[in-house]
């Protein structure tokens, strides 16, 4: 049984990733800032911007917690743009990534899963995207406080894996995270194109993220990797070229688009993971 501590598993995304890995068979430990609302599995209440309390978590230093741990996924963070002052959202997330590594590199552990955003990608895609769908084929164009931070979390995990060619760090770039009783808004979104541009109408169902996660701890790669998570299709009815053609009319396509596939590309997950979208909002609607 893999013994695996995750960060932030009181949050959205966090809950779905702890019950899928236990229903799996993995030995889960939560840290959080906040409680867990369900008893999914043992979780302790940790300061992650307090790399003493993060390292005595990840080294197995806590009274009944203890482990060694073979895995690490870090989840914990101010989840997304304009929810706290920039400087705070930047002073919470970036060293609490650097506390979650530099802690595993202490323990030893070679394996580590993190949550970095489609919002590296350029979102809000005020300035259109250089092409349709996105990939992870052009360089990072951070346009929030957020996203800057996330790009440095996937910069610092690129350099710890050079200082230990052994080591496997992922970064799920997911998607704006869904839940089945989210799925009743999406016929709405028809109305105005506009109004969900902002990430090429793109979602993840929670447990397709979840199970990004876990196929990430399975994979089977050394150094840094990348990859967008997002579910197989829009949040909309419409067909895509007809969204790209009103909303992003000089935005070129790559690829084969079809009539509802997701715009936020996947096929790098597909390979690589083997990662393979289960749900879709049109099954729940």
């Amino acid at each position: 049984m893999t013994k695996v501590l995750v960060t932030g598993g009181s949050g959205k995304l966090g809950r779905a990733v702890l019950k899928d890995l236990v229903a799996h068979g993995y030995d889960v430990l939560n840290i959080d800032q906040q409680a867990l609302p369900e008893p999914i599995c043992p979780s302790v209440r940790v300061d992650l911007t307090n790399f003493g309390e993060v390292a005595a978590a990840i080294l197995g230093g806590i009274d009944e917690r203890k482990g060694p741990f073979d895995a690490v996924v870090h989840l914990a963070a101010i989840p997304a743009p304009g929810l706290a002052a920039n400087a705070k959202t930047f002073a919470n997330n970036v060293p609490t990534t650097y506390n979650v590594f530099e802690a595993s590199r202490l323990a030893d552990i070679k394996n580590i899963v993190f949550a970095s955003s489609e919002t590296v990608l350029g979102l809000p895609f005020d300035t259109p995207p250089p092409y349709a769908p996105v990939d992870e084929d052009y360089y990072p164009r951070p346009e929030s406080a957020y996203s800057l931070g996330k790009l440095l979390d996937e910069t610092m995990a690129a350099q710890f894996c050079r200082w230990d060619p052994s080591l496997r760090i992922v970064g799920l770039r997911f998607s704006n995270v869904m839940y089945p009783e989210d799925y009743k808004a999406f016929p709405k979104f028809d109305a105005d194109p506009k109004a969900r541009k902002w990430n090429l109408w793109g979602y993840i169902d929670a447990r397709d993220g979840a199970q990004a996660v876990r196929r990430s701890l399975q994979a089977d790669f050394t150094g840094f990797e990348a990859f967008i998570i997002a579910n197989a299709d829009t949040v909309m009815s419409r067909s895509n070229m007809s969204l790209l053609a009103e909303v992003f009319p000089d935005v070129p396509t790559k690829g084969n688009v079809a009539t509802n596939s997701t715009l936020l590309g996947i096929e790098k997950a597909k390979r690589m993971l083997g990662y393979s979208p289960q749900f879709s909002w049109r099954n729940e609607v």
